[in-house]
C-alpha cells in the first residue's frame, strides 16, 4: 500500500469533507481516504499498481474542490 497527503482547497463544511472523501474512495485501488477538514488535507491509502497521485487529483478535482 502506498499512501499521499495533499492539501484540498474550497472544502467549507461536513458536507465538502464527506464528497471528497466519497470521490476519492470511488476510485480503483483507494482502500482508505480520509479528509481532515480543519487542516484542508486528505490523507489517501492505495493500491500503487491501481492508481496514482495523478488520478486521484482529477478525482478531488472533478468533485469540484482544488488540489
Amino acid at each position: 500500500m502506498d499512501t499521499v497527503t495533499f492539501k484540498v482547497g474550497g472544502m467549507t463544511c461536513g458536507h465538502c469533507q464527506r464528497r471528497v472523501e466519497d470521490a476519492l474512495k470511488d476510485v480503483d485501488g483507494v482502500s482508505k481516504a480520509t479528509v481532515n477538514l480543519e487542516k484542508g488535507e486528505a490523507t489517501i491509502e492505495y493500491d500503487g499498481f491501481k492508481t496514482n497521485p495523478d488520478t486521484l487529483k482529477k478525482a478531488v478535482a472533478s468533485a469540484g474542490y482544488e488540489v
